[in-house]
C-alpha cells in the first residue's frame, strides 16, 4: 500500500505548499525560450502541430529536449505519427542517417544518436496516446532490433576481415546468431530497458583466413565487439545496455556457445528458471534459422513439466525470497517500485508465465513472449475470467506506461516513482494525456490511490491464482508419522488363480498381463477383476497398458484387493487406468490442479476434474503407502482448489449480472475489495477426506456492507456450483451452519458481526471450533489477518480465565452420550472427539499464538511444546489420532462414504486391517482390531479426564 503525504518533498523556499504553476508548463517556457534564442528561424517556421510537438516533448522528456536545442532540424524531420514501423523500416531509415553522416562504419555514438532521434517519433506516439502500449513497445523493439542487425554486419565484416569467414568441420559456412530474450524477446521493450542476449553459432570449426582461428574465437571475438558497439557511452548516451547473463552458466559461461553445446546444457544441466525465460525467447539478429533450431529444440522441456508443481513452486520460492531482499534494501526508502512492487510489473508477468508454462503443452496459442497477447489467449482459452483478465490487462498497461513516463525523462532506467513533490506533479499532470484521470487539485493523491487500486487487483488475482496451486505439506516436525517401507506386492494369505477362461482370453492380446496374474495370483477380488478385464477386451488401448506397464498391472490388482469403492470407479470408467499410470510414474510428484482442471466456465468438467484428481490421490496412498495426514493434506489442498475455482466462477458470473442488470439511476457500483471465504473443521486444519463435509463461512469487510445482497448472491452461487446433484452427486457437500446464529443467521455477514458475536454471545465450543479456521478462497491475506483478530477475541473471553473447561466438557460428554454409538470411532468414549476437545482447549489456552494452519500431528506439537502437554501423553495422543484417521480414511476408501464403525465382515476386516498398517506404519492384526481400537480409546479418555478434572 502507497500513501501519499510522506513519500512528497516540498521544494525548498514553498513554505510546504506547491506552488500554483504546474511544472510542466514551466519547463515548457524555459525550453521554448531557450530554443527561440539558439534556433529563432526553426521556432517561426513550425506548423501549429509541429509547435505542439515541440511543446509535448519539452513538457515530458529533459534528455529529447536538450537533443531538440542541438539537433532543431529533428522536430521538422519527424515521419508519420499515425503508423507503426517495423523492423525493415527501421533498418531503411537508419541505412538513410548513416549515409547522411558518410561515416561508412557505424561508430557507437552514431547509433546511440540514431535511437535518440526516433525515440523522439515514439514518445510522440505514446505521449499523445497515437500509439497503443503494444504498438509503442513493438516499435521500440523493431528499432532494437534494426540497431541489433546493423552492429552485427558491422562487426562480422570486420572481424572477417582480418581472420577470414568461419567454416564448419564438414566445409559449410558456420553461422552466427543472437537470440533475444526478456523484454526485448517478448516485443515489449520499454524506452531503458536493459537488452537480453544469448550469442549463438552453428559448429566447431575454423576460419579460412590468413590469420587462422577457431569458430568459437572468432566468433567470441565477435561477440564483444558487437557488445561493445552498443554499449560504449557515447556524447548521446550509450545506445543500449546489453546484459548477457542469461547465457548458459550464467556469468561464468563463454559469451557465445555453439548450438550443440546449447542443446546438450538445456537438455541436461539448465535451472527451470532458465526454461521459464526462454518463453520470451526469439531469434533477432544474424542467422535466424540458427536461433530458430535451438528454441525448436528447447520447447517441450519448457511445457513437458508445467502439470509438476515443483516448476510453479520453484518459480514462487525465488519470487518470494526476491521479494524479502528487496524489502530489506528499501526498508528505509520511501521509492515506489512500480515493477517490483507486490502487485506490480514482475508479479504479473510472473502469474502470466505459471499459466502459460501449466496450459501451454496442450495449448499452442499461450506459447507467446508478448506479456498482453499472453494475457489475451488465456482470456480467450477461459483459463483467465473477464474480471481477472481485465485487471491484469489494466494494472499492466497502466504500470507500463507510467514506467515510459518515469524513463522518458532522462533516459534513465528506473521504475521508481519520484519522491519530490515538484516531480511528482509534473508526472501527474502527463498523465492525463495518456488516458488516466483528469486534471484535479488532488491529482497526485489520485494517481496513488489508482496505483494502490491496481496493486490491490493484481494481488488479488496473483493470490488466487498463484497461490492456489500451492498444496499443503504435512510437515510435523518432532510429531511425524514415519512409515516403514513395505514391500509394493504384499504377501497375503488366501489367493487364488483367476479363472482359465480369462486368462486364456489374455493369451493372444495381453500375453505379459496374462503371465503377471498367473505368477501373482489375487486375493479376495477375482470375480470383479474377471468382470473387469473381461470389458477391457473391448478397449484395446487400455488393456495394452496394464500389458505393457508392470506396476500399472500390479497397482490395479492392489486396488481391486484393498478398495472395492475404487475398484467400482475404474469398472465405471477405465479411463482411469491413465491416473493409475501418471500416479504410478510419477508416486511423488506435486501435481498443480490448475493446470489439470477444466476451463473456468466449465463446470461439469470441473465435476469430472475432481473425482478423477480424488481417485489418483487414493489409488497413490494405497499402492505407495505414506503417512495418512500426507494423504489427508492432498485430499484437503483438492478441496481447497476445488472452492477457490468455484468461487472465481461465482464472482464472475454476479459480476456479470449486476452490471447488466443495473438500473440507470441505481448503477451497480464496482466492489473495492473481495469477500473472504474460510473453512472450519476437517478442511481448516488440512485432514479433509473422501466424503467429509466442508464447513465454511462467507464473511465481508464492513465496508463493503452496501453489496451485502452482491455478495450473498456470490455465496449462493458457489454453493450451486458445488452441491448441485446429478448423476454421480453433487461435487462437495458443504455445511455452512457454523456461521453466527447457525442457520438464523445471514449467510454472508461483516467482519464485525464475528467479532460482537464472538465478543458476547458465543458458546465456549464456537470458540474453540474457530481454532481449526482456515482461510480457503478470496482474500485470504485479509482472512488470515482476521482469524488472528478473531482467535484474540476468543482468548479474552475464554482462554485467559480458563473458564471455558467445564462448558467444553459439558459439549463434550453431550456428544458422547447422542453420538457415542452412531459414530464409536468419533464420539464414543476415548474417541477421537476426545483428543481433539483436548488439542483445541489447550490451544486456546495459548491463543495468543496464532498458527495460520495446524493438523492434529502438528496440534499435538505445538501444545507439548507450549507446555500444556507431557511427552508421555503427546506420544499417547498422537499414536491414538494418528490410528482413529488411519481407521476413519481406510473405511470411506473401502466403501466411499464415512462409516464409523469397524466392519462385520471379515474381508472388509482384513482390507481395512492391510490399509491401517501402510498408513500408520503400525503391525495389524484383523482379529484384533476391535480390541486395538479399544485400547486406544481408554488411554485417550484419561488424558482427557485429568485434563478436564
Amino acid at each position: 500500500m502507497i500513501t501519499e503525504p510522506r513519500a512528497l518533498e516540498s521544494p525548498p523556499g514553498s513554505g510546504g505548499e506547491l506552488i500554483d504553476t504546474s511544472p510542466d508548463a514551466r519547463r515548457i517556457a524555459h525550453y521554448l525560450k531557450e530554443f527561440g534564442e539558439r534556433h529563432p528561424a526553426t521556432l517561426r517556421s513550425l506548423s501549429p502541430d509541429r509547435l505542439t510537438w515541440l511543446q509535448v516533448i519539452f513538457a515530458s522528456s529533459r534528455f529529447l529536449s536538450d537533443e531538440l536545442l542541438r539537433h532543431p532540424e529533428w522536430i521538422a524531420d519527424v515521419g508519420p505519427l499515425d503508423c507503426d514501423l517495423s523492423r525493415a523500416d527501421y533498418q531503411r531509415r537508419l541505412r538513410v542517417f548513416l549515409d547522411e553522416r558518410k561515416d561508412g562504419i557505424p561508430s557507437a555514438l552514431d547509433l546511440a544518436l540514431y535511437r535518440r532521434r526516433e525515440l523522439l517519433r515514439i514518445v510522440l506516439r505514446d505521449i499523445l496516446r497515437i500509439g497503443s502500449l503494444a504498438a509503442v513497445t513493438e516499435e521500440l523493439s523493431n528499432l532494437a532490433d534494426a540497431v541489433l542487425g546493423c552492429a552485427l554486419d558491422s562487426v562480422m565484416t570486420e572481424v572477417a576481415a582480418r581472420h577470414g569467414a568461419p567454416v564448419a568441420d564438414d566445409g559449410t559456412e558456420a553461422v552466427f546468431g543472437v537470440l533475444a530474450l526478456g523484454k526485448l524477446g517478448g516485443r515489449e521493450l520499454n524506452y531503458s530497458s536493459d537488452v537480453d542476449l544469448m550469442f549463438l553459432y552453428s559448429g566447431n570449426g575454423e576460419t579460412a583466413g590468413p590469420e587462422k582461428i577457431t569458430n568459437g574465437e572468432f566468433f567470441k571475438k565477435a561477440a564483444n565487439r558487437l557488445t561493445n558497439l552498443l554499449s560504449t557511452y557515447t556524447a548521446a548516451g550509450l545506445c543500449y545496455r546489453i546484459d548477457l547473463r542469461l547465457r548458459p552458466e550464467g556469468r561464468l559461461g563463454e559469451i557465445c556457445i555453439s548450438l550443440p553445446a546449447a542443446k546438450d546444457y538445456y537438455s541436461k544441466r539448465a535451472r527451470d528458471w532458465e526454461l521459464q525465460m526462454l518463453i520470451k525467447a526469439r531469434a533477432a539478429a544474424g542467422d535466424e534459422a540458427l536461433g530458430q533450431a535451438l528454441l525448436d529444440f528447447v520447447e517441450p522441456s519448457i511445457y513437458s513439466t508445467t502439470l509438476d508443481f515443483s516448476t510453479i513452486e520453484s518459480m514462487f520460492v525465488a519470487r518470494e525470497r526476491f521479494n524479502e531482499k528487496l524489502m530489506q534494501k528499501r526498508l528505509n526508502r520511501s521509492d515506489l517500485d512500480v515493477k517490483l512492487a507486490r502487485g506490480g510489473i514482475r508479479d504479473i508477468e510472473f502469474l502470466v508465465q505459471c499459466l502459460q508454462r501449466l496450459h501451454g503443452a496442450r495449448e499452442i496459442s499461450l506459447r507467446h513472449g508478448s506479456t498482453l497477447r499472453a494475457l489475451e489467449h488465456l482470456h480467450e482459452r477461459d483459463l483467465l475470467s473477464s474480471t481477472e483478465y481485465s485487471r491484469l490487462r489494466d494494472a499492466y498497461e497502466h504500470f507500463r506506461r507510467l514506467e515510459h513516463l518515469l524513463q522518458i525523462e532522462d533516459d534513465r532506467q528506473t521504475h521508481t516513482l519520484p519522491s519530490n513533490a515538484l516531480e511528482l506533479e509534473r508526472i501527474a499532470h502527463l498523465m492525463p494525456l495518456q488516458g488516466f484521470r483528469p486534471h484535479a487539485p488532488d491529482t497526485m493523491a489520485r494517481v496513488l490511490g489508482e496505483l494502490n487500486q491496481h496493486f490491490e487487483n493484481v494481488q488479488a488475482v496473483y493470490e488466487r491464482i498463484v497461490h492456489a496451486q500451492r498444496p499443503l505439506h504435512y510437515t510435523s516436525g518432532t510429531a511425524a508419522v514415519v512409515v516403514e517401507d513395505l514391500p509394493a506386492r504384499m504377501e497375503v494369505p488366501g489367493k487364488v488363480d483367476l479363472s482359465n477362461e480369462i486368462l486364456r482370453s489374455l493369451e493372444q492380446p495381453a500375453p505379459s498381463l496374462m503371465e503377471r496374474l498367473r505368477a501373482r495370483r489375487v486375493h479376495r477380488s477375482e470375480d470383479s477383476l474377471t468382470t473387469f478385464l473381461q470389458s477391457l477386451l473391448e478397449t484395446p488401448a487400455q488393456l495394452e497398458l496394464l500389458n505393457s506397464n508392470a506396476t500399472v498391472a500390479d497397482w490395479t490388482i492392489q486396488l481391486f484387493e484393498l478398495s472395492p469403492y475404487l475398484a467400482a470407479q475404474l469398472s465405471r470408467n477405465p479411463e482411469l487406468l491413465e491416473e493409475i499410470r501418471r500416479a504410478a510414474d510419477h508416486p511423488t510428484r506435486r501435481w498443480a490442479f490448475e493446470g489439470l482442471a477444466a476451463p473456468l466456465n466449465d463446470i461439469e468438467g470441473l465435476r469430472r476434474f475432481f473425482r478423477r484428481e480424488m481417485f489418483r490421490i487414493l489409488a497413490g496412498s494405497i499402492c505407495v503407502p505414506e503417512p495418512v495426514f500426507t494423504t489427508l493434506d492432498k485430499t484437503s489442498a483438492l478441496a481447497e482448489f476445488l472452492i477457490a475455482r468455484a468461487y472465481r466462477i461465482a464472482l464472475e458470473r454476479s459480476l456479470d449480472h449486476a452490471r447488466r442488470h443495473a438500473m440507470p439511476d441505481k448503477p451497480f457500483t464496482e466492489t473495492q475489495t473481495e469477500m473472504m471465504v474460510i473453512a472450519l473443521g476437517r478442511l481448516g486444519m488440512r485432514e479433509f477426506d473422501l466424503g467429509s463435509d466442508a464447513d465454511l463461512l462467507f464473511i465481508i469487510p464492513d465496508s463493503e456492507i452496501e453489496r451485502q445482497r452482491f455478495w450473498t448472491r456470490v455465496a449462493e452461487h458457489l454453493i450451486e456450483i458445488l452441491t448441485t446433484y446429478v448423476g454421480d452427486g453433487p461435487i462437495l457437500s458443504l455445511d455452512t451452519r457454523l456461521r453466527p446464529n447457525g442457520r438464523e443467521g445471514l449467510l454472508v455477514q461483516t467482519e464485525s458481526a464475528y467479532v460482537d458475536y464472538f465478543a458476547s454471545k458465543a458458546e465456549a465450543w464456537e470458540g474453540i471450533a474457530y481454532m481449526k479456521a482456515r482461510a480457503v478462497a478470496g482474500d485470504t491475506d485479509r482472512a488470515t489477518t482476521f482469524l488472528n483478530q478473531l482467535q484474540q477475541v476468543d482468548w479474552r473471553r475464554y482462554g485467559q480465565s480458563g473458564r471455558s473447561k467445564h462448558d467444553l466438557r459439558q459439549m463434550r460428554v453431550r456428544l458422547q452420550r447422542e453420538q457415542g454409538s452412531i459414530t464409536p470411532l468419533k464420539a464414543a468414549e476415548g474417541g477421537y472427539y476426545d483428543a481433539d476437545f483436548i488439542l483445541m482447549y489447550l490451544r486456546l489456552k495459548g491463543a495468543g499464538m496464532f498458527f495460520k494452519s495446524l493438523n492434529t500431528p502438528e496440534r499435538i506439537d505445538i501444545v507439548e511444546k507450549m507446555g500444556h502437554l507431557d511427552r508421555q501423553d503427546a506420544e499417547s495422543l498422537l499414536r491414538a489420532t494418528t490410528h482413529f484417521r488411519a481407521l476413519d480414511h481406510a473405511l470411506r476408501v473401502l466403501t466411499g462414504k464415512a462409516e464409523e464403525k469397524i466392519p462385520t465382515a471379515e474381508d472388509e476386516r482384513d482390507m481395512a486391517a492391510t490399509l491401517v498398517e501402510r498408513w500408520t506404519g503400525r503391525q495389524i492384526d484383523p482379529a484384533n482390531l476391535s480390541s486395538d481400537l479399544l485400547a486406544l480409546q481408554t488411554s485417550t479418555r484419561a488424558i482427557f479426564d485429568r485434563i478436564f478434572a
